[in-house]
């Protein structure tokens, strides 16, 4: 198996919201990255969004280095077997079993038998994921947080077959993009989402029965548990459609402790699914 000295190339499945800014902080940490996902248009916008994250996070003086310079290290393409050549890949693609299985069974023969391929679900099974291929040992979770340019965690998940090794190396690659990580097992959720969707959920019930208005519900979280988000803010920020699917997982495995609000489907059947539509639980604007 390549260890982190090894890496050079970094692949990245999908270019859209998480898979663009691991593209970016990988560049960012002086990898060559291919961003792949299946239609041009998809590849571009997530370019512009790096180029437009890279703009903002430089007029504060924290890069290091100019941004067209991290921009060149990132190539996009909608040709899997552009990731052939990659030290490590990513995959950032939609949250579905599924099409996430489907994804490394193809990626498995394109990939150098020695390539660890990581998944960034958030609530998917690990094993089941790794199942598709024949190296479940190499298989693991790197489940960064979004926005993933601006957040500092990285959760690695450890399936059934992953060995030591592999965990080790998910561990280093994460802090070699400048994250701090922790380790959960593949159980539904993992730390992060077993956690906080029930949180959102709740705070979202609560709002809809009228307890408070929505600044006073954000703003009582924010300032009575010291989060920097209360739980409508963060779902919007997330995307509800995101927090929907997570809580139908978690629902599906876990029972009914875990059932999805009714206004967050309401919201998301409406097609306002947060900040990215530009209406959520609040209205943004641009």
């Amino acid at each position: 198996m390549r260890t982190l000295s090894d890496v050079e190339t970094v692949g990245v499945v999908g270019a859209g919201t998480m898979g663009n800014g691991i593209a970016q902080v990988a560049a960012t940490a002086g990898y060559d990255v291919v961003m792949r996902d299946i239609e041009a248009g998809f590849v571009e916008d997530g370019l512009d969004s790096v180029a437009d994250s890279l703009s903002r996070l430089d007029q504060k003086d924290a890069l290091p280095a100019e941004p067209a310079t991290i921009e060149e290290r990132i190539t996009g393409t909608t040709d899997l077997d552009a990731l052939a050549d990659a030290d490590l890949v990513i995959e950032a693609a939609v949250e579905d079993v599924d099409i996430k299985r489907d994804i490394f069974a193809d990626l498995d023969d394109i990939a150098d038998d020695d390539v660890v391929l990581a998944t960034n679900t958030s609530t998917l099974s690990i094993t089941t994921i790794a199942a598709a291929t024949d190296r479940p040992a190499q298989v693991v979770g790197l489940h960064f947080m979004n926005p993933v340019p601006i957040m500092d965690g990285v959760e690695v998940v450890v399936g059934e077959h992953t060995t030591e090794e592999t965990t080790a190396f998910a561990h280093a690659v994460a802090e070699a993009f400048g994250k701090e990580t922790w380790e959960s097992d593949d159980k539904p959720g993992f730390v992060t989402n077993r956690v906080l969707m029930p949180w959102i959920n709740e705070g979202i019930r609560a709002y809809d029965e009228g307890v408070a208005d929505r600044e006073d519900l954000d703003k009582g979280m924010r300032l009575g548990t010291n989060v920097p988000m209360g739980p409508l803010e963060l779902a919007d920020h997330i995307g509800l459609d995101i927090c929907l699917d997570a809580s139908r997982t978690l629902h599906e495995k876990l029972g009914d402790g875990y059932k999805p609000a009714y206004l967050l489907e309401r919201k998301v059947e409406a097609g306002t699914l947060g900040k990215k539509t530009g209406e959520g639980f609040y209205d943004y604007d641009g």
